[in-house]
């Protein structure tokens, strides 16, 4: 039979799944138990030629590539080309378990996986496609009560998303599941919304959703079909830009790239000029960045993952079963035609690909019972009547794993086109949806339609990249996915990546280290004789064993002086010969940079929506140069968003300097007394006023930025040292500072510092959806200059409208610190018992002696309206936090407390000198 491109246009859109479904492909069934066979030709000769151009290219035929492609095609795009290397849907989305659950860490991932669910659901209806749905719901079991608490926390969590979910007792487990054993549980979370689906039909039934947006070329599922009649109607011509066309057995060896811009692809079966190109190659996402002319860093490395399957049990199970998650046990079981499959994460997984790897590999990854035992044990102390049961197969398959067991989205950094959807997690069928949607709109809009900032690939840097660092990272990620995290958890592979010049000075001072963007950051400084293992093993919800350390770092900043090492800080220098400097900064920045050298401006950078695309404190060098300080994270998309917008200036530079300067913080009131003596200079507030830079001497070192700001709203300076008088410095700041009580501290005393002055921060508190109006910061946005930027127009619209949500400070009233759990990020916020917001940040504020959350809160819509927030409506209501499912009542203001408690400050009398020495 003749080859041929079928138009769907020419179709009734009720045919082609007909078609699709009942089409026998040279023997090949589509099969409905296994996966969707797409049949082709072989490979060196394929019946139809690829275009030789299209508008966006994406690789990888799995459920996520076809994901990608429908929601494009939904939003009206055309010339859409998706290749696969293999069979579509013949890779990683063949062997996924098929579960769709909204259990996720972060809101994001819950958002994602809740609309894939309602996705999946209606496909069906969509295509006409089967595909396996079943809403089974799911119970997440606890053996221990922290994580049952955790479970309440995320109940909470999901109840802010509209999404259903019930904390339960054992007995209740046993009523919904009768294979359980629930003599060693405390309680469950039950999330009936959950489902189960088969994954190759789903990606089949996206497949044809997209086709029927567009056309499609077929020759990836109709090439060589014997048709008895055919109702469709050949065209060998399109007169409109065809939609989707899907190409299967054909492989993409690397992107082209032309002055920043992707500009085509090159196949094995020739080249595709295209305007973007979407990286869903899963296990190979990795190897095709690096194949690119210009080298993406797309950060992931696979891992084995196993599970079994078993033979029909002799009471079969109902289809709507719940699914079982068993944390603890670290495994997951769901019914599968009358027997079970079950699967797990391991704790010591097995990575695999460290070179590139073919699908006939996959499909031939070996069992290992050795390797899979101890899940098979846990699978049968949880359900012990499975134990007479058959055993059909162990399948082994690859899952491919990210740092920090987050999934990759966005546009890469360093190629504007170039979008990368992969590193699922093992979770890539809950998420293939959502993550479709928003990467489309991404496209599409030019933004998300959500803050997808904690799966941004911007997070990461090529620093991340190293081959060695991901395998052994990957070993740590795979078990934390079933793993207990309690707050401020840490990972423990792949450190000392980047370290300040005084890591190892601080370090033997007793500094406890996280991580930010690879970066080494001291939390806090165990004193002398304080137990070290007990302090890098706490784990709890509660009140933690470094909070009197932390304690006595807080009061050191308020009543001494504290130096903190902040050298993590991204730091950039902006140049130019004219005004191009200045230009730039004023179009991007909503505050203005116009002001004298040598003063501190701090401000956001906004996009078109007045959202913040960066919160950072410049500072004017000269006529013509700008020091931009930004935070740790932001390092890859800042410099992304400046350059982005930079004019093709030879006179005008942007250099990244975070690795030229050491930054020392000098916190409190004794912070100048310690300059005056290192620097002969006199450093108050006349001499020196608030947010000014000066380039001063500091012993013997010459050229040391210093700054009238600390980043908390206490007294002090921030020193921008050259790298290599980093030590000298610190050193010198440490031996005059004795005399005045100096002492070291972290980044958590910095936390419960900023949080009580009602400091916002950038990826905690604020983000690309967040404008000043919202967060109190309309002063630092310059209306009365005049000027155009970023944003004025949203800004000014939004203020002549009134916005509706605000950000709010809450001091949590009839809390025990010592009894209570404590809040930390996530809960959410009740205004007279209405659900009106969440916390995007707390501490524990030493000052104050309670417990302070920053969060959003917005009122009520009336009748589907969005309401304007008012201070009335901020300062008149009885606000609560839920914390796990308890409430406590919290006193809201728009403003911080400092005044209002300042007469309750339960205080001792002044301490003497000799306690902050530690005499």
């Amino acid at each position: 039979m003749r080859s041929c491109v079928w138009s769907s246009r020419a179709l009734s859109p009720a045919l082609l799944p007909r078609l699709l479904s009942e089409t026998r492909c040279c023997g090949h069934r589509l099969d409905r138990q296994g996966s969707v066979r797409f049949l082709t030709t072989a490979k060196d000769n394929h019946p139809t030629p690829l275009p030789s151009q299209a508008r966006v290219v994406i690789c990888g035929g799995g459920i996520v590539g076809t994901s990608v492609a429908y929601h494009l095609a939904k939003l009206g795009w055309t010339e859409i080309v998706l290749l696969e290397q293999g069979r579509l849907g013949a890779g990683t989305t063949r062997l996924c378990a098929g579960i769709v659950s909204v259990a996720k860490p972060i809101s994001i991932e819950s958002q994602m996986a809740n609309y894939s669910n309602a996705l999946y659901e209606r496909l069906e209806e969509e295509t006409g496609v089967k595909t396996a749905f079943v809403r089974t719901g799911s119970l997440c079991l606890a053996q221990n009560q922290d994580r049952f608490i955790s479970l309440k926390r995320l109940a909470s969590r999901l109840k802010v998303l509209g999404i259903a979910c019930d904390v339960i007792k054992p007995k209740d487990v046993a009523k919904l599941h009768p294979l359980v054993n629930i003599h060693d549980l405390v309680g469950a979370l039950h999330l009936p919304g959950d489902a189960v689906v088969s994954p190759p039909d789903v990606n089949h039934a996206l497949a044809v959703a997209a086709v029927s947006h567009g056309e499609i070329c077929l020759s990836a599922f109709l090439s060589n079909c014997r048709f008895m009649q055919s109702p469709f109607t050949h065209t060998s011509l399109y007169n409109d830009p065809p939609g989707v066309q899907i190409h299967d057995r054909t492989s993409v060896n690397h992107v082209l790239v032309e002055k920043g811009h992707v500009t085509g692809v090159e196949t094995d079966r020739g080249p595709i000029e295209c305007e973007y190109f979407v990286n869903c190659a899963g296990q190979w996402a990795y190897e095709l960045g690096q194949s690119s002319e210009v080298k993406v860093s797309v950060p992931l490395h696979g891992c084995e993952h196993f599970y079994l399957l078993t033979k029909p049990l002799q009471e079969p199970l109902p289809p709507s079963t719940p699914v079982v998650m068993d944390m603890d046990g670290r495994i997951y079981v769901r019914a599968w035609q009358n027997g079970v499959l079950s699967g797990g994460f391991e704790k010591n997984p097995k990575p695999i690909f460290t070179e590139g790897r073919n699908q006939l590999e996959i499909q031939n990854m070996q069992e290992d019972w050795d390797h899979f035992e101890p899940m098979l044990n846990a699978l049968l102390r949880r359900m012990p009547s499975l134990d007479s049961c058959e055993i059909h197969q162990l399948v082994n398959c690859p899952e491919s794993f990210t740092p920090d067991m987050r999934c990759l989205m966005g546009e890469t950094p360093g190629v504007h086109g170039y979008f990368v959807l992969a590193g699922m997690n093992s979770s890539g069928l809950s998420f293939a949806g959502g993550a479709g949607k928003y990467l489309a709109d991404w496209m599409t809009y030019g933004y998300p339609s959500a803050n997808v900032w904690p799966l941004d690939i911007k997070r990461f840097g090529n620093l991340q990249s190293s081959r060695t660092f991901l395998r052994h990272r990957v070993m740590e990620v795979m078990p934390l996915l079933y793993e207990l995290k309690v707050p401020r958890w840490d990972f423990q592979t792949g450190r000392q990546l980047r370290t300040s010049p005084l890591y190892d000075r601080l370090d033997t001072q007793g500094a406890r280290w996280m991580e930010k963007h690879g970066f080494e950051r001291a939390k806090y400084f165990v004193p002398a004789g304080k137990d070290l293992l007990a302090l890098d093993q706490s784990k709890t919800f509660y009140k933690p064993d470094w909070f009197d350390i932390v304690g006595a770092e807080v009061k050191c900043c308020k009543e001494a002086v504290c130096v903190i090492d902040m050298s993590s800080f991204t730091k950039f220098e902006l140049t130019s010969s004219g005004d191009q400097a200045l230009e730039l900064l004023q179009r991007l920045c909503a505050n203005d940079l116009n002001v004298p050298v040598g003063h501190i401006v701090h401000t956001g950078m906004l996009n078109e929506r007045g959202g913040y695309e960066n919160d950072c404190s410049v500072v004017r060098l000269s006529k013509n140069s700008f020091f931009i300080i930004s935070p740790t994270d932001q390092q890859v998309h800042c410099w992304s968003w400046i350059k982005r917008h930079m004019p093709s200036d030879p006179q005008l530079h942007l250099e990244d300097v975070s690795w030229k300067y050491t930054a020392l913080n000098l916190i409190g009131p004794r912070a100048m007394d310690v300059l005056s003596e290192l620097s002969y200079v006199s450093m108050t507030p006349e001499h020196f006023p608030s947010l000014f830079c000066k380039e001063m001497s500091v012993g013997y070192a010459n050229g040391i930025r210093v700054m009238s700001m600390t980043h908390t709203g206490e007294p002090g300076f921030m020193l921008y040292i050259p790298i290599e008088y980093a030590l000298h410095v610190y050193n010198e700041v440490m031996s005059v500072g004795q005399k005045y009580g100096i002492r070291n501290a972290g980044y958590y005393a910095l936390r419960s510092l900023r949080i009580e002055k009602f400091f916002a921060f950038w990826g905690q508190d604020l983000d690309s959806f967040t404008t000043p109006l919202e967060c109190g910061r309309e002063f630092r946005v310059k209306f009365d200059k005049h000027t155009d930027f970023l944003g004025r127009e949203a800004l000014l619209q939004q203020r002549q409208e009134g916005v509706i949500r605000r950000f709010i400070m809450l001091v949590l009233e009839d809390h025990d610190t010592e009894l209570d759990l404590w809040p930390w990020w996530g809960e959410p916020i009740y205004r007279n018992g209405e659900l009106v917001g969440v916390t995007t940040s707390s501490a524990y504020s030493y000052t104050l002696e309670r417990h302070v959350c920053l969060g959003f809160v917005s009122p009520p819509s009336l009748d589907g309206n969005p309401t304007v927030v008012t201070p009335d409506f901020i300062n008149r209501g009885d606000y609560e936090v839920d914390i796990a499912g308890q409430r406590y009542p919290a006193k809201a203001k728009l403003y911080p407390f400092s005044s209002l408690f300042a007469q309750q400050r339960r205080r001792k009398d002044d301490m003497e000198l000799s306690n902050f020495q530690g005499k």
